[in-house]
């Protein structure tokens, strides 16, 4: 009798893992009013995990890296060894990091958690742990040409129950600025065309302005809302510092990207004048990008996003190291990131203790012809909903009525014609 129980078990072994079997992974490149590369896997018992591989401006590229290089691979593999598939694409090839591999990585390791909560009849914020908060603050963009369009559109956003904002204004003297569009309701940087449009920057022109603009709305507000305002990687340490120490009596929630990413070292000089919360880590891949920011405490806020940093297996890794050195987590949550991105980090905000923010700028309504998702905004707070897996599912008949369509984000340059950081 012991054999043939031991026999039983290992004939139920074998079948459930044939059922987790993945058949196929397939790559969805779509554009409702902007692109967006999906991947879809399903396994051998029908189920199908859907996960986010957009890279602005780069789509193609990830598509590619999915498609001819990913999928042939993991087609065969069991979708329960999430983990294991991860180091698989990640350490099983010479060529590491980077946003393109990342974002690959990315989209499948959420697409495996996906079926994962779909097997188990779970969320998947279930099975990190479950929620350690009932709701996740978020904030969205306010955008003006000139002060009063710029009050008027932070009035908009707080009407809408929102209880945090990102603040950007026109500068004076200059044509075009980062995250504002003149005359426009909504700030698109992807411009759609031959070539990438082009902005003239000057630093001077902006730290005399942003300052000023800042403070006005400060007192149009109140003290009560939680205002964010992003430099977009513009400025050396020295002008940073400038700039901080300039707004501390803002009191904001954070400055975000007062210089390039890269120059992690330098961010010591910021840190060590100015007490202003700092936020940076939207274009960091791994948890090795941004190791020295956490470890010596440069930064406030980590803005690693779910799809260009590996997934959601690991970002939790990121935000475990942060937790350590107080560091807290605010994925970077743009419209260029699709719905199925934005679920995955509520469910990981939902089960994250260190997680401060969630970005969320919404989406065209033709985005929610193509994917339909549970998650709620609710009085400046989001939630994934309780669906199993993520709660996000692809209609592909509508996606197939949106093709590509080539697009680029801007560059800048300096007045004299230098190239600068966009």
């Amino acid at each position: 009798m012991p054999c043939r129980a031991q026999t039983d078990r290992s004939t139920e072994k074998n079948v459930n893992a044939m059922s987790n079997t993945i058949v196929s992974a397939d790559v969805i490149v779509t554009s409702p009013s902007r692109n967006y590369v999906t991947v879809k896997v399903t396994t051998a018992d029908g189920l199908v995990g859907w996960g986010d591989a957009t890279l602005n401006g780069r789509e193609l590229s990830v598509a590619s890296y999915l498609r001819d290089h990913l999928a042939p691979a993991l087609v065969g593999r069991d979708a329960d060894r999430i983990e294991d598939v991860w180091q698989l694409f990640y350490r099983g090839v010479y060529w590491r990091r980077g946003p393109v591999t990342m974002a690959a990585i990315g989209a499948v390791d959420t697409a495996l958690w996906d079926i994962k909560g779909k097997a188990l009849g779970v969320p998947v914020y279930q099975l990190l742990g479950g929620a350690v908060r009932e709701q996740i603050l978020t904030y969205t963009h306010a955008t003006g040409w000139d002060l009063p369009a710029l009050c008027e559109s932070v009035d908009h956003v707080l009407a809408r129950g929102f209880r945090a904002v990102r603040v950007q204004s026109g500068v004076p003297g200059l044509n075009r600025v980062y995250g504002v569009t003149r005359g426009a309701q909504a700030y698109e940087p992807a411009g759609r065309g031959s070539g990438p449009a082009e902005e003239t920057w000057d630093t001077g022109a902006y730290l005399r302005h942003a300052p000023q603009m800042l403070r006005a709305i400060r007192e149009h507000v109140g003290p009560d809302i939680d205002l964010l305002h992003d430099v977009h990687h513009r400025l050396t340490p020295t002008e940073a510092v400038q700039l901080g120490k300039a707004v501390e009596p803002v009191n904001l929630f954070w400055l975000e990207d007062v210089t390039p990413a890269e120059n992690q070292q330098l961010l010591r000089q910021v840190r060590a004048q100015t007490s202003v919360p700092l936020a940076i880590g939207e274009v960091f891949n791994t948890v090795w990008d941004c190791q020295q920011l956490i470890t010596e405490r440069l930064i406030d806020y980590i803005r690693t996003a779910v799809v260009h940093a590996g997934g959601i297996s690991h970002i939790r890794k990121i935000l475990n190291l942060a937790e350590v050195f107080q560091v807290k987590g605010a994925p970077h949550g743009p419209s260029d990131v699709s719905p199925i991105s934005l679920s995955a980090s509520l469910h990981v905000g939902l089960s994250t203790t260190n997680f401060a923010i969630q970005e969320y700028m919404g989406y065209d309504p033709l985005v929610s012809e193509v994917f339909r998702s549970s998650f709620t905004f609710r009085d400046g707070y989001l939630h994934p909903g309780d669906e199993p897996g993520l709660g996000v599912t692809v209609d592909e008949e509508a996606a197939a009525r949106f093709p590509y369509e080539q697009a680029y984000l801007p560059i800048a340059r300096r007045r004299d014609g230098t190239m600068t950081d966009w």
